[in-house]
C-alpha cells in the first residue's frame, strides 16, 4: 500500500513538472512574439531550461546520495514552484532568462530523483510498465500544459498563478512519503568519483542513453523548427498546433501498452521495432507533407511509435547498469534528453535555412533508422558485458 501511494505521488508530481514545461514553451513564445521580440532571441529564452539542467547536472549526485530522494524532490519542486510564481513580478527579457534556467535546475532534481526511486524500487517484470507510467504522465502533463495558453488574454499573469499553483498543491504531498536512499558506493563522494562513476555507467550502457537524446532532438526539433518550416511551406498555424497535437496524443495512447511490450520481449527488441516504424513514419510525412490529413495521420503514428522513446531508453539503462551506478545512469539520461533538446532547434534551423528544396523529415528519419542500426549492432554486446559483470 505505501509502495503504491509512493508511486502515485511520484508520477503524480511528474505530470505537474510536465504541464508547467508545456504551458511555458507556448505561453513565453507568445508573450515574446506580441510584445516584438524578435524569433532568434525567443528560440534563445527557450534553450534557458535545458542550459540549467546541464549546468546542474555534474553536481546532482552527490547529494542525492547523502541527502536521499524526499529533500532532492522537496528542493527541486519548490524552486518550480517559486520560480512560476516570480514570472508576473517583473516582465523582462533576461529575467524570465534567469526564472526558466531555475526551472530547468528544479525540474532536473525532481525528475532524476523520482526517476531513480521509481527504476531502483521497481520489480524487472514491472519496470517497463512503471517507467511507461511515468513517461505517459509527464506527457498527459506536456500536452494540456499549452491549454493554458489563452488565458494568455484575460490576464497575463494568470497561467503562471494558476500553474505555481497546481505544482504547489502536488509538492505538498511529497511531504507525506517517507525518505529512502539510493543503493550506495562504499568510496567517498567528489566530483573525481563522480566523473569515474560517468565512465563506469557509459561503459555499461552507452547504448541505452541514445533513445533519450533521439527523443530530447524529436520533441525540441518539432515544437521550434518544424512551425518554421511549415510556415515556409504556407501551412497555416492552427494546423501546425493540430499536427503537434497529434504526436503527443500518439504518444499517450501506446506509452503504456510499449512499456509492457518491452517487459515481455525485451528493451532492445522493441525499441529496433519502433525506431525502424519511426523512420517509415516520417519518410510519410516528408511525402504527404503538403496534405493536412497525410500530415496529421504521420503524425499520430510517428507519436504512438517514437513517442515512447525516452521512457524506454531509461528502462533498458536500467536493464544494463548495476544497481550502484543506477543514480548516475539517470543522471546520464537526463544528460543526453538535454543535449538532444539543445541541438534539435540548432540542427533544424541550419537544415531549413541551406537545405530549402528538402523536406525537413528527412534529418529525423535518418536518426531514426541510424539509431534502429546501433541498437541492433552493440545492443547485444552491452548486453553480453553485463552478463560477464554479473558472473
Amino acid at each position: 500500500m505505501n509502495k503504491n501511494f509512493r508511486f502515485w505521488v511520484l508520477v503524480t508530481i511528474v505530470a505537474i513538472s510536465g504541464f508547467s514545461q508545456g504551458m511555458l514553451l507556448p505561453l513565453i513564445a507568445v508573450i515574446f512574439e506580441q510584445g516584438g521580440v524578435s524569433s532568434s532571441l525567443n528560440g534563445l529564452n527557450a534553450t534557458a531550461l535545458y542550459i540549467g539542467i546541464l549546468l546542474v547536472s555534474p553536481f546532482m549526485e552527490a547529494p542525492l546520495r547523502k541527502y536521499g530522494y524526499k529533500p532532492t524532490i522537496i528542493l527541486g519542486g519548490g524552486l518550480v514552484v517559486l520560480a512560476l510564481a516570480l514570472f508576473p513580478l517583473w516582465k523582462s527579457f533576461w529575467f524570465w532568462f534567469f526564472l526558466r534556467a531555475l526551472i530547468g535546475i528544479g525540474d532536473h532534481a525532481l525528475h532524476f530523483a523520482t526517476q531513480t526511486w521509481i527504476t531502483s524500487s521497481s520489480p524487472t517484470e514491472k519496470r517497463g510498465r512503471n517507467i511507461s507510467l511515468y513517461g505517459l504522465f509527464f506527457g498527459i502533463g506536456f500536452a494540456s500544459g499549452p491549454l493554458m495558453t489563452p488565458l494568455v488574454n484575460v490576464n497575463e499573469a494568470l497561467p503562471f498563478i494558476v500553474s505555481s499553483i497546481l505544482c504547489l498543491i502536488g509538492w505538498v504531498f511529497v511531504f507525506t512519503l517517507k525518505n529512502e536512499f539510493p543503493e550506495q558506493e562504499v568510496e567517498i563522494n567528489s566530483f573525481i568519483n563522480t566523473i569515474k562513476r560517468f565512465r563506469k555507467t557509459m561503459k555499461y550502457g552507452w547504448v541505452a542513453f541514445l533513445p533519450p537524446f533521439c527523443y530530447g532532438f524529436l520533441e525540441s526539433s518539432l515544437n521550434g523548427s518544424f512551425p518554421v518550416y511549415a510556415l515556409r511551406r504556407d501551412i497555416d498555424v492552427a494546423s501546425v498546433s493540430l499536427v503537434l497535437t497529434a504526436f503527443a496524443i500518439g504518444s499517450i495512447i501506446t506509452q503504456l501498452p510499449l512499456g509492457v511490450l518491452s517487459d515481455s520481449y525485451g528493451r532492445r527488441n522493441i525499441l529496433m521495432v519502433v525506431l525502424s516504424l519511426g523512420f517509415l513514419t516520417f519518410t510519410l510525412a516528408s511525402i504527404f507533407e503538403s496534405s493536412f490529413i497525410g500530415l496529421f495521420i504521420s503524425f499520430l503514428l510517428s507519436g504512438m511509435v517514437v513517442g515512447s522513446t525516452f521512457s524506454l531508453g531509461i528502462s533498458f539503462m536500467t536493464d544494463l547498469v548495476p544497481k550502484n551506478l543506477l543514480a548516475t545512469g539517470n543522471l546520464l539520461c537526463g544528460i543526453f534528453f538535454s543535449l538532444g533538446s539543445l541541438s534539435g532547434p540548432i540542427i533544424g534551423g541550419l537544415f531549413i535555412q541551406f537545405f530549402q528544396k528538402v523536406s525537413f523529415f528527412y534529418i529525423i528519419s535518418t536518426m531514426l533508422l541510424t539509431l534502429s542500426i546501433i541498437i541492433y549492432a552493440f545492443g547485444k554486446k552491452t548486453y553480453s558485458m553485463i552478463e560477464q559483470h554479473n558472473s
